[in-house]
């Protein structure tokens, strides 16, 4: 069954850039193959992607492990492809730390969460050796979450219906307590979401509530007792004020209701879509406004537009394929290919045929020049604030490029510079091959965003793993790592 019936959307032919947005699967050699996919019925994405790797849950005996496969390296995985494995139970999530792309924190049924370093050649061996483990949960750990603004800030929840907030800053291998523990959930808690600044958390539980937390105090400043919409699912809206969630109805149909995050007495709109039983995953895109629905077991990926005005979810239209996805991981803005109009970037993990499969979201344009209008300026992969700095209370938006040329519509910091430089002397050779080897300094990097100026015209350049070089791996598809 298809994820909306005839009723529950209404077409309305509005002027919008996004309008034509179609999904492109990647070819056959461009996707990932023989890919031991987890079985674990958990309700989670079971991948995550970053401009260098992509990190997948897998099978394993004897324990709990996940695979990390260079992004470049498509087609046939080898079988006996190394492991991360250290876990003693089932890995239930994966999440890439936003402001070191060479480091990864899993949580698993063994009660702990690990952070791993991983290394920037390719594995030879099994990794084993964790970099940090977290020790306070008393029951497996379904959900981790970075930060999105503080580093080495980490949340946890678990089937002990604790949040707890890590503070990575300590010298220590093993943390046994963490910075603050939130107990106010009834139930095991199904979703977590920061909105813009990391000021404040929202929850999914299942006891059927709603939360909007202060992550600090670890206290609940809203709580949604609405009994017409059982939530599995919540997202807060970038800097709309507003939050969205998944779930089912009274009915046990599957649902969308947004909410209004300062009154989460009743929704501002509810959506009923299909009879179907699968989890939705939203994801929202704050760059464009757009909200992609996927669900666990469909084949369909729906996306909407949405507005701050009445009826905020306006439907724009479906991408279709035969195969259905277990789980789902997302490309972070920076590793997109803006020379082909990317706005955003699934991986699909499709069991049936042990395969990960990546669909791009394009906007189709006649042009081949850069197209500035569909870029604004995104994060980018530097922290606003320390970890100190977070908790002792202070709040700061997401760090965005600063505007310091007249003559380059974004700076991006001075790793952005020598390409620049570059471009200017010699177009075709600034983005040659042999940039592509370039190290990224001690995983980090300036704050800086879209790199219109520094982008080639479409079909030049160097493409690794789908993205495009735009001078090394210092300015990949967004100029930033």
């Amino acid at each position: 069954m298809g994820l909306f019936s005839p009723m529950s959307w209404h077409p309305q032919y509005r002027s919008s850039k996004f309008r034509h947005v179609f999904g492109k699967p990647a070819s056959k050699e461009n996707c990932y193959d023989s890919v031991p996919i987890t079985h674990s019925v958990q309700d989670n994405h079971f991948c995550a992607v970053n401009p260098h790797f992509i990190a997948v849950v897998t099978e394993c005996t004897g324990g709990g492990a996940f695979l990390v496969i260079p992004l470049h390296q498509t087609g046939k995985l080898d079988p006996h492809y190394p492991k991360v494995c250290g876990h003693r139970g089932n890995v239930l999530d994966v999440k890439w730390n936003p402001f070191n792309d060479f480091e990864i924190a899993s949580c698993s049924e063994d009660a702990t969460i690990k952070l791993w370093d991983i290394p920037k050649q390719l594995l030879t061996k099994n990794l084993t050796a964790f970099r940090k483990e977290l020790v306070g949960h008393a029951r497996k750990v379904g959900l981790v979450e970075w930060h999105p603004t503080a580093a080495n800030i980490l949340f946890s929840s678990g089937y002990d219906y604790k949040v707890m907030v890590w503070n990575l800053d300590s010298k220590e291998t093993v943390i046994m307590s963490p910075v603050k523990t939130i107990n106010c959930h009834q139930d095991v808690i199904l979703s977590m979401s920061f909105n813009t600044n990391g000021s404040l958390l929202a929850t999914a539980c299942k006891d059927r509530k709603i939360r909007v937390l202060d992550p600090r105090a670890g206290t609940v400043l809203q709580e949604a007792n609405y009994k017409g919409h059982r939530a599995s699912k919540v997202l807060f809206l970038g800097n709309l004020k507003k939050l969205l969630s998944t779930g089912t109805s009274r009915w046990n149909n599957r649902q969308m209701a947004l909410w209004d995050q300062d009154d989460l007495s009743v929704p501002v709109t509810e959506v009923d879509l299909d009879g179907s039983s699968g989890v939705l995953f939203p994801f929202y895109d704050a760059d464009t406004s757009m909200l992609y629905v996927v669900g666990k077991g469909d084949r369909n990926i729906h996306y909407y537009e949405i507005s701050a005005n009445k009826p905020h979810l306006n439907y724009l239209t479906e991408y279709h394929s035969y195969n259905p996805q277990k789980g789902i991981g997302v490309m972070p803005k920076r590793g997109l290919d803006v020379s082909s109009c990317e706005i955003f970037r699934f991986y699909k993990l499709i069991t049936t045929k042990s395969l990960i499969e990546p669909v791009s979201m394009i906007v189709p344009r006649r042009s081949e020049s850069y197209q500035e209008d569909i870029y604004p300026p995104t994060a980018s992969a530097q922290p606003s604030l320390t970890a100190q700095e977070w908790l002792s209370g202070m709040n700061k938006a997401l760090c965005l490029p600063p505007r310091a040329r007249p003559d380059v519509p974004q700076a991006w910091g001075r790793a952005a510079e020598p390409a620049a430089s570059a471009l200017r002397e010699n177009p075709v050779r600034a983005h040659g091959p042999h940039l592509a080897s370039s190290p990224q300094p001690d995983g980090k990097a300036a704050c800086r965003g879209w790199p219109g100026a520094l982008l080639p015209a479409r079909g030049e350049g160097a493409k690794v793993g789908g993205r495009t070089q735009a001078g090394g791996e210092e300015n990949l598809a967004h100029g930033r790592l």
